[in-house]
Protein backbone atom coordinates (compact mmCIF):
# COMPACT_ATOMS: atom_id res chain seq x y z
CA UNK A 1 0.00 0.00 0.00
CA UNK A 2 2.53 2.64 0.67
CA UNK A 3 4.61 1.89 -2.71
CA UNK A 4 1.37 2.29 -4.23
CA UNK A 5 0.93 5.59 -2.50
CA UNK A 6 4.29 6.45 -3.40
CA UNK A 7 3.73 5.85 -7.65
CA UNK A 8 0.91 7.46 -6.78
CA UNK A 9 2.73 10.97 -5.34
CA UNK A 10 5.66 10.68 -7.74
CA UNK A 11 2.85 10.27 -11.02
CA UNK A 12 1.37 13.68 -9.55
CA UNK A 13 4.51 15.77 -9.00
CA UNK A 14 5.58 14.31 -12.90
CA UNK A 15 2.29 16.63 -14.20
CA UNK A 16 2.63 19.34 -11.44
CA UNK A 17 3.98 22.18 -14.16
CA UNK A 18 1.92 23.46 -17.32
CA UNK A 19 4.96 22.42 -19.61
CA UNK A 20 4.75 19.17 -18.13
CA UNK A 21 1.47 18.86 -18.45
CA UNK A 22 1.19 20.26 -22.33
CA UNK A 23 4.32 17.76 -23.09
CA UNK A 24 1.76 14.79 -21.88
CA UNK A 25 -0.72 15.86 -24.35
CA UNK A 26 1.69 15.87 -27.17
CA UNK A 27 2.71 12.50 -26.07
CA UNK A 28 -1.12 11.44 -25.74
CA UNK A 29 0.02 10.61 -22.81
CA UNK A 30 -2.82 8.18 -21.08
CA UNK A 31 -0.94 7.38 -17.65
CA UNK A 32 -1.77 11.04 -16.88
CA UNK A 33 -5.20 10.42 -16.86
CA UNK A 34 -6.95 11.46 -13.28
CA UNK A 35 -3.99 13.79 -12.50
CA UNK A 36 -5.14 16.57 -14.88
CA UNK A 37 -7.41 17.68 -17.13
CA UNK A 38 -7.03 20.35 -20.33
CA UNK A 39 -9.51 22.78 -21.95
CA UNK A 40 -9.62 24.33 -25.82
CA UNK A 41 -10.63 27.28 -25.83
CA UNK A 42 -11.85 27.17 -29.87
CA UNK A 43 -13.91 23.93 -29.34
CA UNK A 44 -15.23 24.69 -26.44
CA UNK A 45 -14.15 20.99 -24.80
CA UNK A 46 -12.80 19.65 -22.17
CA UNK A 47 -10.18 16.54 -22.28
CA UNK A 48 -8.22 13.81 -20.85
CA UNK A 49 -4.11 13.97 -21.38
CA UNK A 50 -4.55 11.31 -23.83
CA UNK A 51 -7.63 12.34 -26.24
CA UNK A 52 -7.23 11.12 -29.58
CA UNK A 53 -8.64 14.27 -31.27
CA UNK A 54 -6.22 16.53 -33.14
CA UNK A 55 -3.98 18.12 -31.54
CA UNK A 56 -4.61 21.62 -30.45
CA UNK A 57 -2.84 24.95 -30.60
CA UNK A 58 -0.82 25.62 -27.32
CA UNK A 59 -2.35 29.09 -26.70
CA UNK A 60 -5.84 27.84 -27.04
CA UNK A 61 -5.32 25.65 -24.04
CA UNK A 62 -5.68 25.67 -20.44
CA UNK A 63 -5.10 23.14 -17.70
CA UNK A 64 -7.25 21.83 -14.84
CA UNK A 65 -6.80 19.65 -11.84
CA UNK A 66 -10.09 18.66 -11.92
CA UNK A 67 -13.58 18.35 -14.09
CA UNK A 68 -15.00 20.27 -11.84
CA UNK A 69 -12.88 23.44 -12.35
CA UNK A 70 -13.34 22.94 -16.23
CA UNK A 71 -16.46 22.86 -16.36
CA UNK A 72 -16.97 25.83 -13.77
CA UNK A 73 -15.08 27.32 -16.85
CA UNK A 74 -17.28 26.52 -18.85
CA UNK A 75 -16.39 23.70 -20.88
CA UNK A 76 -18.60 20.67 -21.68
CA UNK A 77 -16.87 16.95 -21.69
CA UNK A 78 -15.43 15.90 -24.80
CA UNK A 79 -17.46 13.23 -26.93
CA UNK A 80 -14.25 11.64 -27.91
CA UNK A 81 -12.43 10.71 -24.42
CA UNK A 82 -15.80 11.56 -22.85
CA UNK A 83 -13.49 12.46 -19.25
CA UNK A 84 -16.88 12.85 -17.23
CA UNK A 85 -17.10 8.86 -17.73
CA UNK A 86 -15.09 6.32 -15.90
CA UNK A 87 -11.04 5.62 -17.77
CA UNK A 88 -11.09 3.26 -20.74
CA UNK A 89 -9.08 0.60 -18.64
CA UNK A 90 -11.93 0.83 -15.75
CA UNK A 91 -14.75 0.51 -19.06
CA UNK A 92 -12.90 -2.54 -20.11
CA UNK A 93 -12.41 -3.78 -16.70
CA UNK A 94 -16.50 -3.26 -16.11
CA UNK A 95 -17.32 -4.80 -19.02
CA UNK A 96 -15.25 -8.04 -18.63
CA UNK A 97 -16.94 -7.97 -14.70
CA UNK A 98 -20.24 -8.13 -15.91
CA UNK A 99 -19.06 -10.92 -18.75
CA UNK A 100 -17.76 -13.14 -16.22
CA UNK A 101 -20.91 -12.79 -13.51
CA UNK A 102 -22.66 -13.72 -16.77
CA UNK A 103 -20.81 -16.54 -17.15
CA UNK A 104 -21.22 -17.53 -13.77
CA UNK A 105 -24.78 -17.36 -13.55
CA UNK A 106 -25.83 -18.91 -16.68
CA UNK A 107 -27.42 -22.29 -16.66
CA UNK A 108 -25.46 -22.97 -19.96
CA UNK A 109 -22.49 -21.30 -21.26
CA UNK A 110 -23.29 -18.41 -23.07
CA UNK A 111 -22.11 -18.44 -26.64
CA UNK A 112 -19.20 -16.07 -27.70
CA UNK A 113 -21.23 -14.35 -29.77
CA UNK A 114 -23.65 -13.50 -27.02
CA UNK A 115 -21.15 -12.50 -24.72
CA UNK A 116 -19.48 -10.07 -27.52
CA UNK A 117 -23.06 -9.14 -28.35
CA UNK A 118 -24.00 -7.89 -24.47
CA UNK A 119 -20.58 -6.06 -24.49
CA UNK A 120 -21.23 -3.99 -27.40
CA UNK A 121 -18.19 -5.42 -29.20
CA UNK A 122 -17.23 -8.11 -32.54
CA UNK A 123 -16.47 -11.80 -30.77
CA UNK A 124 -12.62 -10.84 -32.15
CA UNK A 125 -12.42 -7.35 -30.21
CA UNK A 126 -14.45 -8.98 -27.00
CA UNK A 127 -12.25 -12.33 -26.89
CA UNK A 128 -8.80 -10.15 -27.29
CA UNK A 129 -10.11 -7.66 -24.68
CA UNK A 130 -11.70 -10.47 -22.48
CA UNK A 131 -8.05 -12.63 -22.34
CA UNK A 132 -6.48 -9.72 -21.52
CA UNK A 133 -8.20 -8.64 -18.28
CA UNK A 134 -8.87 -11.99 -17.32
CA UNK A 135 -5.66 -13.52 -18.34
CA UNK A 136 -7.56 -16.73 -19.43
CA UNK A 137 -10.07 -17.26 -22.69
CA UNK A 138 -13.92 -16.81 -22.31
CA UNK A 139 -13.77 -21.21 -23.54
CA UNK A 140 -11.46 -21.48 -20.40
CA UNK A 141 -13.02 -19.10 -17.63
CA UNK A 142 -16.16 -20.96 -18.63
CA UNK A 143 -14.56 -24.34 -17.96
CA UNK A 144 -13.69 -23.11 -14.63
CA UNK A 145 -16.43 -21.93 -13.77
CA UNK A 146 -18.41 -25.17 -14.45
CA UNK A 147 -15.30 -27.19 -12.81
CA UNK A 148 -15.83 -25.30 -9.79
CA UNK A 149 -20.19 -26.07 -9.76
CA UNK A 150 -19.35 -29.08 -10.65
CA UNK A 151 -16.79 -29.73 -7.22
CA UNK A 152 -19.73 -27.90 -5.21
CA UNK A 153 -23.02 -29.84 -6.85
CA UNK A 154 -21.86 -33.38 -7.42
CA UNK A 155 -21.80 -34.78 -3.91
CA UNK A 156 -25.18 -33.26 -2.91
CA UNK A 157 -27.02 -33.56 -6.01
CA UNK A 158 -29.83 -36.04 -6.30
CA UNK A 159 -27.65 -37.90 -9.15
CA UNK A 160 -25.22 -37.35 -11.37
CA UNK A 161 -27.77 -36.14 -14.29
CA UNK A 162 -28.74 -33.65 -12.22
CA UNK A 163 -25.30 -32.22 -10.99
CA UNK A 164 -23.75 -32.30 -14.66
CA UNK A 165 -26.90 -29.98 -16.27
CA UNK A 166 -26.90 -27.77 -12.71
CA UNK A 167 -22.87 -27.36 -13.51
CA UNK A 168 -23.90 -25.93 -17.01
CA UNK A 169 -23.34 -29.15 -19.22
CA UNK A 170 -26.18 -29.31 -21.70
CA UNK A 171 -25.43 -33.12 -22.60
CA UNK A 172 -23.87 -36.32 -21.16
CA UNK A 173 -22.05 -36.90 -23.90
CA UNK A 174 -20.04 -33.39 -23.23
CA UNK A 175 -19.79 -33.92 -19.93
CA UNK A 176 -18.48 -37.37 -19.54
CA UNK A 177 -15.89 -36.16 -22.42
CA UNK A 178 -14.12 -34.45 -19.20
CA UNK A 179 -15.74 -35.27 -16.33
CA UNK A 180 -12.57 -37.59 -15.51
CA UNK A 181 -9.85 -35.00 -16.29
CA UNK A 182 -12.26 -32.71 -14.19
CA UNK A 183 -12.88 -34.93 -10.91
CA UNK A 184 -9.48 -37.26 -10.97
CA UNK A 185 -12.00 -40.42 -10.45
CA UNK A 186 -15.30 -41.05 -12.37
CA UNK A 187 -18.19 -39.02 -11.34
CA UNK A 188 -20.01 -41.62 -8.73
CA UNK A 189 -16.43 -42.07 -6.98
CA UNK A 190 -16.31 -38.31 -6.50
CA UNK A 191 -19.76 -37.82 -5.64
CA UNK A 192 -18.78 -40.54 -2.51
CA UNK A 193 -16.10 -38.74 -1.70
CA UNK A 194 -13.56 -41.05 -3.13
CA UNK A 195 -15.13 -44.23 -2.45
CA UNK A 196 -13.82 -47.35 -4.61
CA UNK A 197 -11.24 -45.28 -5.59
CA UNK A 198 -7.82 -46.46 -4.58
CA UNK A 199 -4.99 -44.39 -4.05
CA UNK A 200 -2.06 -45.92 -3.74
CA UNK A 201 0.98 -43.87 -0.92
CA UNK A 202 3.98 -44.31 0.61
CA UNK A 203 5.50 -42.35 3.41
CA UNK A 204 9.32 -41.84 3.83
CA UNK A 205 11.45 -40.02 5.30
CA UNK A 206 14.22 -37.66 3.29
CA UNK A 207 16.80 -35.26 4.30
CA UNK A 208 14.13 -32.77 5.06
CA UNK A 209 11.95 -34.81 7.02
CA UNK A 210 9.23 -36.56 6.75
CA UNK A 211 7.39 -36.78 2.79
CA UNK A 212 4.34 -38.67 1.37
CA UNK A 213 3.65 -39.57 -1.97
CA UNK A 214 0.34 -40.15 -3.29
CA UNK A 215 -0.99 -41.38 -6.72
CA UNK A 216 -4.02 -42.38 -8.43
CA UNK A 217 -3.68 -44.58 -11.82
CA UNK A 218 -3.01 -41.53 -13.93
CA UNK A 219 -0.23 -40.05 -12.12
CA UNK A 220 1.05 -38.81 -8.74
CA UNK A 221 -1.62 -36.18 -6.88
CA UNK A 222 0.32 -35.29 -3.81
CA UNK A 223 3.52 -35.08 -2.66
CA UNK A 224 4.13 -33.61 0.78
CA UNK A 225 6.28 -32.55 3.39
CA UNK A 226 6.00 -32.59 7.13
CA UNK A 227 7.62 -33.37 10.33
CA UNK A 228 5.32 -35.85 11.34
CA UNK A 229 4.00 -38.56 9.14
CA UNK A 230 0.43 -39.52 10.67
CA UNK A 231 -0.29 -35.63 10.17
CA UNK A 232 0.77 -35.81 6.48
CA UNK A 233 -1.44 -39.44 6.53
CA UNK A 234 -4.01 -36.84 8.07
CA UNK A 235 -3.80 -34.35 5.42
CA UNK A 236 -3.95 -37.38 2.50
CA UNK A 237 -7.33 -38.81 4.01
CA UNK A 238 -8.60 -35.25 4.38
CA UNK A 239 -8.51 -34.90 0.68
CA UNK A 240 -10.36 -38.07 0.43
CA UNK A 241 -11.93 -39.21 3.13
CA UNK A 242 -13.96 -41.99 0.97
CA UNK A 243 -10.88 -43.09 -1.49
CA UNK A 244 -9.64 -46.13 -0.68
CA UNK A 245 -5.95 -45.71 0.53
CA UNK A 246 -3.20 -48.36 -0.49
CA UNK A 247 0.43 -49.01 0.37
CA UNK A 248 2.40 -48.81 -2.28
CA UNK A 249 4.00 -52.00 -3.80
CA UNK A 250 7.97 -52.37 -5.40
CA UNK A 251 6.93 -50.14 -8.61
CA UNK A 252 5.26 -47.29 -6.03
CA UNK A 253 8.58 -47.16 -4.10
CA UNK A 254 10.61 -46.69 -7.26
CA UNK A 255 8.55 -43.89 -7.99
CA UNK A 256 8.90 -43.01 -4.92
CA UNK A 257 12.35 -42.70 -5.05
CA UNK A 258 12.44 -40.49 -8.06
CA UNK A 259 10.82 -37.78 -5.98
CA UNK A 260 12.79 -37.90 -2.98
CA UNK A 261 15.69 -37.72 -6.13
CA UNK A 262 14.10 -34.37 -6.50
CA UNK A 263 14.48 -33.57 -2.70
CA UNK A 264 18.38 -34.48 -2.53
CA UNK A 265 19.09 -32.72 -6.08
CA UNK A 266 15.71 -30.29 -6.82
CA UNK A 267 17.67 -28.93 -9.93
CA UNK A 268 16.93 -32.27 -11.43
CA UNK A 269 14.56 -33.16 -14.25
CA UNK A 270 12.32 -36.25 -13.68
CA UNK A 271 9.96 -37.36 -16.09
CA UNK A 272 6.79 -38.35 -13.78
CA UNK A 273 3.21 -38.54 -14.34
CA UNK A 274 1.13 -36.22 -12.65
CA UNK A 275 -2.61 -35.92 -12.13
CA UNK A 276 -3.15 -32.24 -10.70
CA UNK A 277 -6.59 -30.57 -10.48
CA UNK A 278 -7.12 -26.74 -9.68
CA UNK A 279 -8.63 -24.00 -11.65
CA UNK A 280 -7.37 -22.63 -14.70
CA UNK A 281 -5.52 -19.77 -12.85
CA UNK A 282 -4.04 -22.24 -10.65
CA UNK A 283 -3.36 -24.43 -13.87
CA UNK A 284 -1.69 -21.19 -15.83
CA UNK A 285 0.64 -20.40 -12.26
CA UNK A 286 1.95 -23.96 -11.67
CA UNK A 287 2.85 -24.08 -15.57
CA UNK A 288 4.79 -20.59 -15.04
CA UNK A 289 6.10 -21.70 -12.12
CA UNK A 290 7.64 -25.10 -13.57
CA UNK A 291 9.42 -22.41 -16.44
CA UNK A 292 11.43 -20.82 -13.62
CA UNK A 293 15.15 -22.02 -14.24
CA UNK A 294 17.05 -24.17 -11.34
CA UNK A 295 19.16 -21.87 -9.30
CA UNK A 296 17.31 -18.77 -10.08
CA UNK A 297 14.36 -17.32 -8.14
CA UNK A 298 10.95 -15.01 -9.86
CA UNK A 299 9.04 -12.58 -7.31
CA UNK A 300 4.88 -13.17 -7.04
CA UNK A 301 5.09 -10.06 -9.70
CA UNK A 302 7.36 -11.37 -12.28
CA UNK A 303 4.86 -14.60 -12.05
CA UNK A 304 1.99 -12.33 -12.33
CA UNK A 305 3.23 -10.66 -15.21
CA UNK A 306 4.12 -13.75 -17.21
CA UNK A 307 1.14 -15.16 -16.88
CA UNK A 308 -0.77 -11.66 -18.42
CA UNK A 309 -1.92 -11.08 -14.89
CA UNK A 310 0.25 -8.15 -13.40
CA UNK A 311 -2.51 -7.32 -10.69
CA UNK A 312 -3.06 -10.71 -9.46
CA UNK A 313 -0.30 -10.88 -7.32
CA UNK A 314 -1.89 -12.21 -4.23
CA UNK A 315 -4.05 -14.51 -6.22
CA UNK A 316 -0.61 -15.66 -7.64
CA UNK A 317 0.46 -16.38 -3.58
CA UNK A 318 -2.80 -18.54 -3.19
CA UNK A 319 -2.42 -20.54 -6.10
CA UNK A 320 1.28 -20.85 -4.69
CA UNK A 321 0.11 -22.02 -1.26
CA UNK A 322 -2.27 -24.92 -3.26
CA UNK A 323 0.41 -26.27 -5.06
CA UNK A 324 -0.14 -30.10 -4.23
CA UNK A 325 2.98 -31.26 -5.49
CA UNK A 326 5.69 -29.76 -3.29
CA UNK A 327 9.29 -29.46 -5.72
CA UNK A 328 8.19 -30.93 -8.65
CA UNK A 329 6.19 -27.92 -9.15
CA UNK A 330 8.93 -25.82 -7.57
CA UNK A 331 6.79 -22.92 -5.75
CA UNK A 332 9.84 -22.96 -3.58
CA UNK A 333 11.44 -20.44 -6.35
CA UNK A 334 9.27 -18.07 -5.55
CA UNK A 335 10.40 -15.08 -3.40
CA UNK A 336 9.47 -11.45 -2.23
CA UNK A 337 10.18 -8.21 -4.38
CA UNK A 338 12.60 -7.33 -1.64
CA UNK A 339 14.31 -10.23 -1.66
CA UNK A 340 13.09 -12.46 1.68
CA UNK A 341 11.65 -15.71 1.14
CA UNK A 342 7.98 -15.17 1.64
CA UNK A 343 6.08 -18.53 2.66
CA UNK A 344 5.96 -21.71 1.91
CA UNK A 345 3.35 -24.86 2.58
CA UNK A 346 5.91 -26.71 3.95
CA UNK A 347 8.17 -24.67 6.30
CA UNK A 348 10.12 -21.63 5.50
CA UNK A 349 13.59 -23.56 6.40
CA UNK A 350 12.84 -26.11 3.65
CA UNK A 351 12.06 -23.77 1.27
CA UNK A 352 15.56 -21.96 2.08
CA UNK A 353 17.16 -25.48 2.09
CA UNK A 354 15.89 -26.34 -1.13
CA UNK A 355 17.35 -22.92 -2.91
CA UNK A 356 20.80 -23.90 -1.55
CA UNK A 357 20.86 -27.16 -2.80
CA UNK A 358 19.90 -25.55 -6.17
CA UNK A 359 22.69 -22.91 -5.81
CA UNK A 360 20.72 -19.74 -5.54
CA UNK A 361 22.88 -16.81 -4.75
CA UNK A 362 19.84 -14.89 -3.80
CA UNK A 363 18.58 -16.50 -0.92
CA UNK A 364 17.29 -14.21 2.17
CA UNK A 365 19.84 -14.47 4.96
CA UNK A 366 18.61 -16.57 8.02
Amino acid sequence: MAMAALDRRTSTKAYSTEAQRWEAVVRRDKRAAGHFYYSVRTTGVYCRPGCGARRPRRDNVAFYDNRAAAEAAGFRPCKRCRPDAPALATRNAQIIVAACRAIEAAGETPTLAALARNAGMSQFHFHRLFKSVAGVTPRAYAAACRAKRLHATLPRAGSVTEAFYDAGFNSSGRFYAVADALLGMRPLAFRAGGAGVAIRFAIGQCSLGAILVAATTKGICAIMLGDDADRLMRDLQDRFPKAQLVGGDKDFERLVAQVVGLVERPGAIAELPFDLRGTAFQQRVWQALRAIPPGTTATYSDVAKRIGRPHAVRAVANACAANPVAIAIPCHRVVRRDGGLGGYRWGIDRKRALLAREGDSRTAPR
